[in-house]
């Protein structure tokens, strides 16, 4: 592993997590109700430095992927599981995540965070594998 791919492992986790983060933020202002969401330029700061920590614990978890010799099972719990872990702790510390109104709303928020991640996990899969059939591809017709 080099830094190159560690450097853009952090690029594209920080816009990745960026996006997904004023995604959410659009989304809660469109139920809600626009007129009714302000944002300080404190809660802005906190998204856009807690997306980008989120999204890093993802991408720079998701280099487990180049190790060939273990099972993508296992891959995938522990880009996932890491991933959560942090995004959970941001949520928490930047109080993002309800914890006060009880379980509900917690489990709906775990929720609604495995869903984004699901998603966004089964993109870059399709992704890859799509660059890697057109790269075998090549290399067959080049022969």
């Amino acid at each position: 592993m080099e830094f190159a791919d560690i450097f853009k492992s952090l690029a594209l986790g920080a816009f990745v997590g960026c996006f997904i983060g004023l995604l959410v933020a659009v989304l809660i202002s469109l139920q809600v109700g626009p007129q009714y969401i302000s944002f300080s330029g404190v809660d802005i700061i906190n998204l856009f430095l807690g997306c980008i920590v989120a999204g890093w614990g993802f991408s720079l978890t998701g280099l487990i992927y180049e190790k060939e010799d273990l099972p993508l099972p296992f891959q995938i719990i522990f880009q996932m599981g890491i991933g959560m872990a942090v995004l959970f702790s941001i949520a928490i510390y930047l109080k993002w995540m309800p914890i006060t109104l009880g379980v509900g709303p917690i489990l709906t928020w775990v929720g609604i965070a495995f869903i984004f991640a699901a998603i966004f996990w089964c993109g870059f899969y399709i992704y890859y594998y799509l660059l890697a059939r057109n790269l075998n591809k090549k290399i067959v017709d080049s022969k």
